[in-house]
Formats: C-alpha cells, sequence, structure tokens
C-alpha cells in the first residue's frame, strides 16, 4: 500500500485566505490529505478568548472545502509543533514566524513549515510535494 502524503495548514491569516483555499481544494482533489492545524481554541475552551469564542467561520470554509471536521485540530495556544511532533505531516503552511521557529526547533517534528507571507509559498509546498510519491 502506497502512502498518502500529509499536509497542514493554519487558519488565521492561512486557510482563511482564498488564494490558500483555492490551493487546498486543488490538493484535496489530487488526493492529498489535508489537515488543519490551528493554534485556536476549541468549542469547549473558546470562552478563554473572547475574540476566538466561536469557530463557525472556521468551519464554513473547512465544510465548504469538504475537509471532515476530525482533521480539524486546536491546540487551545500550545505551539503547533507539540501536535506535529511525530506525525507524519510533509509540511505545514502557516503566517507565523513563531510557530514555524517552534517547528524548526522540536527535532521531532517530520513537517517542514513554510510561511505562506512569503512570495513562493506554493512553489516551496509543491516542490516538497513533487519530491514525494503520492
Amino acid at each position: 500500500m502506497q502512502n498518502k502524503v500529509i499536509c497542514s495548514f493554519d487558519f488565521d491569516n492561512t486557510l482563511s485566505r482564498k488564494d490558500v483555499q483555492n490551493y487546498a481544494l486543488e490538493l484535496i482533489t489530487a488526493g492529498v490529505d489535508v489537515w488543519v492545524v490551528t493554534s485556536r481554541y476549541d468549542d469547549l475552551h473558546g470562552h478563554l478568548w473572547a475574540p476566538n469564542a466561536t469557530n463557525a467561520g472556521l468551519f464554513s470554509v473547512t465544510d465548504n472545502l469538504n475537509i471532515p471536521r476530525h482533521k480539524v485540530r486546536f491546540t487551545n495556544t500550545q505551539s503547533k509543533s507539540i501536535y506535529l511532533a511525530n506525525t507524519h505531516v510533509l509540511w505545514h503552511l502557516d503566517d507565523d514566524p513563531i510557530e514555524l521557529l517552534d517547528m524548526i526547533e522540536n527535532p521531532r517534528v517530520f513537517a517542514k513549515g513554510i510561511n505562506v507571507e512569503n512570495d513562493q509559498w506554493k512553489e516551496d509546498c509543491n516542490k516538497l510535494l513533487n519530491n514525494f510519491k503520492y
């Protein structure tokens, strides 16, 4: 059985962007396993941060992209590197330089962090995908 490539996206200022949503849809259509890893609070803990008390907007986007809700992971403000450690995620697209640095510094994180603020983000993602047979 051939391994399926897994990629993950941050939500705020990343998958919330229409260009990134279009790219995620391209990947899903091509058979890539797309996940969302966000530092937002989950619904159980949303009351702890009033500006993000609901995840309705996030779920509207992920539902529209047909990303199953069990593939949306909330870190409740913990570093995403903690969640991504010991996973088989190929790359994680994010806008937060601290999150990206945490991924580099955590030796248990296999995923390559890619900064969506870099004009070459899509090319960087595709380069890694092209090196992986899926």
